[in-house]
């Protein structure tokens, strides 16, 4: 899409009196409240955001403090080409200069401080892996190029370990794969083709993770701080402790409307009702339900719960009154493929900020660059991945204190170290593991005497990659909806990428446009899977730079033309 597409739609007659209840507080929700209000015209006091939490962000959290502990349970690779994300942030003011946009010194920083990672790959306790190649064989190239080729159709239902050799699985490639984006063998190897196809032009980075863009701060602090911020100012309502437990949706001569909300408050029940003027956005289903945290001396317990009121079990009740609406259970029914387990660690003492010098050649407290990304433990049972961001990464954060973040992908493996299921360790303990694999294993009791380790287990943090086909997720707004709108990242976007910030304002924009008739495109999907010298130089990257076939021949019809130096 060109800029003659960037127009500003015109205020539609009646935007005035429409209203809007958009039902989850993450970012797909406030990204919606966002356009509502910049594309649709529409008052931010006719805008309310149904959140059961007493705190919006969704899964892009950051809090605590020094003397508690902090705590993320998660972070987001970002890329130049979210389209969508960076449109939002765009018009979003700095809390730092008014005059300027988040995305103005998110850019800024990131061509101040490019990201490289020097040590990708580790093991045998803190000692640097090879990681300066995929291990790809040509018949690895050959499987990874009939995935681009073959249809979402075609694959259905298809894992990973499935479609690929199980040599395959041992290759660099895979472990830079899952330990970037939290993929198992048992995902989704559709999920696997969109990523390979969305993030092509990443790939010949992919080993230095050199692409991946990062925030000044935490992602709450740096990017939903400032949204909310904007968002209060134009006087949008955020109704928290309000859980939505069920739809009222008329379904007649193949329309849908929603005509009622049912609501908990502090265990009463209520109901909104919903006229023609009013449109309804739901973030159906979520990564981060029924996540736990544990302590220092405390184990993050799993929580099982399938009865409890939540998102899940609203999705659940929408979806029963119509196929169109989804298949939640697909994503959500089978919590051993779909956790994991992270842990924010707290230090304050300077032997943690000495190892980090010598192990990144960068000081962490002088406000610069830091492992430049996660570093993946090859040969950690529990398939660990640890990093220090940028520092501070809270905005509170004292100058001499650092703060990592880990986590592993098999939280039901014995440690290497630490004789118990990763799932069962306190925050010591997991600290304990992670500090035996740095290589700081007679260091240990001193590094940890001040250290605060918080453990967060997540039962649904990979719900999105499992296997799914065609009507599983729900499309954006469904066929015949009048007034309901799903949002996040389990409604259904052609080409793009679920786990990313991305998908979800994407989702947002698609759903806004779409309810309110705007005439005005949503940003399409990058698409570097068209563009030629992305397809060579991926090509290049997949096979160690050996010759492809025909590459002499090409590089002879190319001689002494405009595309001379393509292969």
């Amino acid at each position: 899409m060109g800029s003659y597409q960037h127009i500003n739609p015109l205020k539609e007659t009646g935007s005035e009196n429409k209203r809007a209840y958009l039902i989850g507080g993450g970012i797909a929700s406030l990204a919606a409240a966002a356009y509502l209000i910049r594309d649709g015209h529409m008052d931010g006091n006719n805008i309310t955001i149904l959140e059961e939490t007493p705190v919006l962000g969704g899964a892009m959290d950051g809090a605590g403090d020094a003397e508690h502990g902090y705590i993320i349970r998660g972070g987001r690779e970002l890329e130049e080409h979210y389209e969508c994300a960076w449109d939002l942030f765009s018009f979003i003011p700095s809390l730092n200069n008014p005059e300027r946009t988040v995305l103005d010194e998110f850019r800024e920083l990131n061509l101040a401080e490019p990201n490289e990672s020097n040590n990708r790959l580790t093991h045998q306790c803190g000692q640097k892996a090879d990681f300066s190649h995929l291990g790809l064989s040509n018949a690895h190239v050959k499987q990874i190029t009939a995935l681009i080729l073959a249809t979402e159709e075609s694959l259905g239902s298809t894992t990973v370990e499935e479609f690929f050799d199980p040599s395959f699985l041992e290759t660099n490639l895979w472990c830079f794969w899952r330990s970037m984006f939290a993929f198992e063998n048992w995902h989704s190897v559709v999920e696997m083709k969109r990523y390979m196809e969305r993030f092509m032009h990443m790939l010949p980075g992919m080993n230095q993770l050199k692409g991946i863009l990062h925030t000044q701060y935490n992602q709450y602090d740096a990017l939903i701080l400032p949204l909310l911020t904007w968002l209060k100012d134009k006087n949008v309502n955020f109704d928290l402790g309000a859980q939505v437990t069920d739809l009222d949706i008329q379904l007649s001569g193949g329309t849908k409307t929603v005509t009622g909300i049912h609501i908990l408050r502090r265990s009463k029940p209520d109901k909104i009702g919903v006229d023609e003027n009013t449109l309804v956005f739901v973030t159906n289903g979520s990564m981060t339900e029924n996540s736990t945290l544990g302590s220092m001396h405390k184990p993050a317990v799993l929580n099982r719960d399938t009865t409890r009121p939540g998102c899940w079990t609203l999705w659940k009740k929408i979806a029963a009154k119509d196929p169109s609406f989804g298949h939640p259970e697909v994503f959500c029914g089978d919590i051993d493929k779909t956790k994991w387990e992270s842990f924010t660690l707290t230090f304050k003492t300077p032997l943690m900020n000495q190892f980090l010098k010598e192990f990144t050649g960068n000081d962490p407290l002088s406000g610069g660059p830091a492992t430049g990304g996660v570093v993946t433990i090859k040969d950690s049972n529990w398939l660990m991945s640890w990093t220090c961001s940028k520092q501070p990464h809270f905005i509170n954060q004292p100058k001499d204190v650092l703060v990592l973040w880990a986590y592993g992908l098999f939280p039901d493996n014995v440690g290497n170290f630490v004789k118990k299921k990763m799932s069962d360790c306190t925050g010591e303990e997991l600290a304990t593991e992670l500090l035996y694999h740095m290589g700081l294993r007679d260091k240990i009791p001193e590094i940890l005497k001040d250290a605060n380790v918080i453990p967060c287990m997540m039962p649904y943090i990979t719900s999105q990659f499992m296997p799914r086909v065609k009507g599983d997720r729900p499309d954006v707004v469904p066929a015949g909806s009048t007034n309901l709108a799903f949002l996040g990242q389990f409604a259904e976007v052609p080409d793009d990428c679920v786990f990313t910030v991305e998908y979800s304002v994407r989702t947002a924009m698609m759903a806004v446009y779409q309810l309110l008739g705007l005439e005005k495109e949503v940003i399409p999907v990058y698409p570097s899977k068209y563009d030629i010298r992305v397809l060579a130089a991926a090509a290049k990257t997949l096979t160690d730079g050996r010759p492809l076939p025909g590459q002499s021949i090409v590089r002879k019809l190319l001689k002494d033309t405009t595309l001379e130096g393509l292969v």
